[in-house]
């Protein structure tokens, strides 16, 4: 099987109110993704035509929307509904991202990451 094209979205800043603690929720945070975008056509076959390609900039603020709409205890829940809203709402064939969090002390970062594929077969 050819491996599927892919448009990256790096260090997607995303604000939103998560953490398990309640006085960690209470205010907001920026969060960092790293965004996989699998496209179901190869990029020739697109002929230049925006509409036959995933909207990265629609998939940028739809997933800083979702991240803003409520609070989340887990990064992991933030991580698993940006995969389903991309999957669900546009047309990609899948999907990988990594979710940073820089909340301990010495350390970078925290992050979670996943792959889903969709269901719709191209």
């Amino acid at each position: 099987m050819t491996p599927l094209d892919e448009i990256h979205l790096t260090a997607l800043r995303l604000t939103t109110h998560i953490g398990v603690p309640d006085d960690e929720r209470a205010g907001s945070q920026v969060l960092v993704a790293d965004v996989v975008l699998r496209v179901a056509s190869r990029f020739e076959a697109m002929n230049d035509d925006i509409a036959a390609t995933i909207d990265y900039a629609a998939v940028a603020a739809r997933l800083q929307a979702l991240a803003a709409e409520r609070p989340r205890r887990l990064i992991e829940t933030l991580a698993a509904e940006m995969a389903a809203c991309v999957l669900g709402e546009f047309k990609a064939a899948g999907v990988s991202i990594e979710l940073r969090k820089h909340i301990l002390p010495d350390t970078q970062h925290v992050a979670v990451s996943l792959v889903r594929e969709s269901e719709q077969k191209p």
